[in-house]
């Protein structure tokens, strides 16, 4: 966890913040650390720059899970447009 806090420029605690309000639920080693994955890095990072523009917590978490279901639409969209 101090590694990838250290990537993001930000703190442990800010990674737990978001574990807890289940915007990101890392997988956990046999001791227990939490491991991130390269997409939940970018999550992480997406939350840090929403906070540090002053969008509250609980709002930052609402707009990446709102951001991340448009990119799947257009996605699925693309796909289906293409098959006409």
């Amino acid at each position: 966890m101090g590694r990838a806090a250290d990537m993001l420029g930000t703190t442990q605690a800010f990674l737990r913040t978001l574990d807890d309000a289940k915007l990101i639920v890392p997988q956990r080693s046999p001791g227990g650390h939490r491991r991130y994955s390269r997409y939940q890095l970018r999550i992480a990072a997406r939350a840090r720059e929403l906070v540090d523009s002053g969008t509250p917590l609980e709002s930052a978490c609402r707009i990446i899970i709102l951001e991340d279901q448009l990119a799947e639409a257009r996605e699925i969209n693309a796909r289906l447009t293409q098959q006409d």
